[in-house]
């Protein structure tokens, strides 16, 4: 990643174990999400239609999340989807934490 840039996103406490976060920035926007595993980040959208992840529901163990509009739930670790209605993969957004908070590393 050459030309990747990163985002401070939020300091680690902002996001409760459990949570997601949606944050804009520049290329659209993100939703961040606290899994027992750490911090994961997709575009906050579905890709069974156009409706924000951030609003669905986390599960923590397993790190995934659920879009609210139709159920379809994706792994926060490598986008696919779990269950119909969807079919296509959500994209992920690498992260890094460190001192200063959650990063997004956009390319």
């Amino acid at each position: 990643m050459a030309d990747a840039r990163r985002v401070l996103l939020c300091a680690k406490s902002e996001v409760e174990l459990g949570a997601v976060r949606r944050f804009d920035v520049d290329g659209g926007p993100i939703a961040l999400v606290h899994c027992t595993s750490g911090f994961r980040a997709v575009r906050d959208v579905c890709s069974h239609e156009d409706y924000p992840l951030s609003e669905g529901d986390v599960f923590a163990e397993e790190c995934e999340i659920e879009c609210l509009r139709h159920g379809s739930m994706f792994s926060l670790i490598d986008g696919e989807p779990q269950s119909l209605p969807a079919t296509r993969p959500i994209t992920v957004v690498p992260v890094e934490v460190d001192a200063e908070g959650v990063w997004a590393v956009l390319a």
